[in-house]
């Protein structure tokens, strides 16, 4: 029984050492209510999954603003003739 146990651990603690950070993503549309405060709960990849998310909840939802003032990505297309 206590081979059993430590082969689980030993299991665990590979795969907890192996995973790395999650990537960090920044979503369009942030729940903000009293409890949440400002900017809010970014966690929501549309404005229909957000208003879902506050119904009920006296909450409200708004753009990110990470997303909203965040520098254009900028696409080189090649050269222009």
């Amino acid at each position: 029984m206590k081979s059993v146990l430590l082969g689980l651990m030993a299991t665990c603690a590979i795969v907890a050492a192996s995973s790395g950070p999650a990537a960090a993503r920044d979503y369009p549309y942030c729940l903000q209510s009293r409890g949440v405060g400002i900017p809010g709960d970014c966690s929501y990849a549309s404005y229909a999954q957000c208003r879902a998310s506050a119904s009920g909840r006296n909450a409200d939802c708004n753009i990110n603003p990470r997303v909203a003032f965040s520098e254009p990505r900028y696409r080189w297309r090649g050269p222009r003739y």
